[in-house]
């Protein structure tokens, strides 16, 4: 049985570890971030992340899968406003551009990992016979098959989806805005290239760190709580696992208190095996 959590009790510890946080003690804050994680172990408030990006934790694998669907669950009536509107992203659009530019497509079938409330599709919708996408907040997915662009939806997390699935291979697949909430990339771009094509393309958004955050790994939490990745390790990661890098464009991610996130859009294809 599910252990329950004593609500009052995890509100009160999140919100004094978010306070201290805030006023810059954060020793403090770490020590509320670990009962925080006591009271739920399933870390519905991303404790783990915070801790990391404080300096007081080590760096995790990816984002719990409890903060991420509940993050995302919370904010789905409002995220396109927030995330387009006054967060200026347009990763999709711009995965268009490169797309058009490089005369890539259209495609067949289409995947859209981490597909949200529909954005990959409402860029792309022209370019690919067929759509599929997937999240883990089920009230993302609501929102885009509202849109009516996807001819398959599923609310499901990116990894386990990849591992697990027997849909037909796509000739195309996108994450974008993925890669934020994952560290190790293996399991991703592994089952990226399962469920692809030869010669199918991938294409993704990372975000990056200044190199005193990554300390020469391969990835690391940064200062909002979102991971970034080193250019290296994403290309060595694909290499691994079998894709060629078509082309890798420095792009703003987003704008983030007022300042430019730094990231990558990386495009690459699938080599034969």
């Amino acid at each position: 049985m599910a252990r329950k959590i004593d609500e009052k009790k995890l509100a009160k510890a999140y919100n004094r570890a978010l306070a201290l946080e805030k006023e810059g003690r954060l020793a403090e804050a770490a020590e509320a971030y670990r009962e925080v994680l006591a009271l739920d172990p399933e870390d519905h408030g991303g404790a783990e992340v915070r801790l990391a990006a404080t300096g007081f934790g080590d760096t995790p694998l990816k984002a719990p899968g409890a903060y991420v669907e509940t993050l995302f669950d919370q904010h789905a009536d409002d995220f396109e406003d927030i995330l387009v509107e006054q967060l200026g992203y347009c990763v999709p659009m711009t995965i268009r551009q490169r797309f058009q530019a490089l005369a890539l497509g259209p495609f067949r079938r289409m995947l859209d990992l981490g597909c949200g409330t529909g954005l990959g599709a409402d860029a792309l919708s022209d370019m690919a016979d067929d759509i599929t996408g997937l999240d883990i907040s089920e009230n993302m997915v609501e929102i885009a098959y509202e849109k009516g662009l996807y001819d398959t939806l599923f609310v499901a997390e990116v990894e386990e989806f990849l591992e697990e699935s027997d849909e037909t291979p796509f000739d195309l697949v996108i994450a974008a805005d993925v890669l934020p909430y994952l560290g190790t990339l293996d399991a991703l771009f592994q089952g990226a290239a399962a469920n692809m094509e030869t010669g199918g393309i991938f294409a993704f958004s990372a975000e990056t760190l200044p190199e005193e955050r990554l300390k020469g790994a391969g990835y690391a939490v940064g200062p909002h709580h979102r991971f970034g990745h080193s250019l290296a390790y994403i290309e060595t990661g694909l290499k691994n696992a079998g894709f060629e890098t078509v082309e890798v464009t420095d792009i703003n991610v987003r704008m983030e208190n007022g300042k430019p996130t730094p990231g990558y859009l990386v495009i690459a294809r699938l080599q034969e095996a």
